[in-house]
């Protein structure tokens, strides 16, 4: 079986909208300032971006607050720099929403089990905040991260929209040198980079 190019396919989704002339919706689960970064020059042009900020698998709350404050200030620093008009929707801390969906598999592998628990608690959320909001898409920037399943995030994602009127923006952010790409922005706009995805067994396994 072929593997699926996600970058293409994204790609391709892009250039069609393009074509028509249509800006539609996106609902973008941002998981962190650096990582959006890398992911916005690719879809700002064909979509009206809203980030969306639900990482409840970040152990500490400083830590939460801390990131937040570096994606709204990326928010504003675009907004001025494009000229554009992206917000930043935020939901409450609720680390216990994680802690209950790894209960059980706090002691798998990174990149196990919990991850892809979490994948789908994030990007379920996610889902249902464009469904109930009236956005056209919604897609997520881990697919970024060199250390997190494309093909298990796209097909979560995927399930999510099967079951919602909001589709699905199938992405593999990390090619095309996308990794490459966010830490040279953050450079440039002095972004927090973490050393971390902020869930607590995550860091006791590096």
């Amino acid at each position: 079986m072929t593997a699926r190019n996600y970058q293409k396919e994204m790609d391709e989704i892009i250039a069609g909208l393009r074509a028509e002339e249509r800006r539609p919706t996106l609902l973008l689960h941002a998981c962190c300032a650096p990582c959006t970064s890398g992911c916005f020059e690719r879809v700002y042009r064909a979509f009206s971006v809203t980030f969306y900020f639900y990482n409840p698998n970040i152990t500490e709350q400083a830590e939460y607050e801390k990131r937040l404050a570096e994606l709204t200030r990326f928010a504003n620093i675009v907004n001025t720099d494009f000229g554009g008009d992206v917000s930043v929707i935020t939901e409450p801390y609720t680390p216990d929403d994680f802690l209950r969906i790894a209960k059980g598999v706090e002691d798998a592998p990174e990149g196990g089990e919990r991850c892809f628990r979490c994948y789908a608690l994030r990007l379920g959320k996610t889902c249902e905040y464009a469904e109930d909001h009236g956005f056209d898409y919604f897609a997520t920037t881990l697919t970024l991260s060199p250390l997190k399943s494309a093909d298990k995030l796209n097909e979560t994602g995927e399930a999510c929209a099967a079951n919602s009127s909001v589709l699905y923006l199938p992405s593999d952010f990390k090619k095309c040198d996308g990794v490459k790409r966010s830490i040279e922005l953050s450079r440039t706009y002095g972004l927090y980079r973490q050393s971390f995805c902020g869930c607590t067994f995550a860091r006791i396994t590096q």
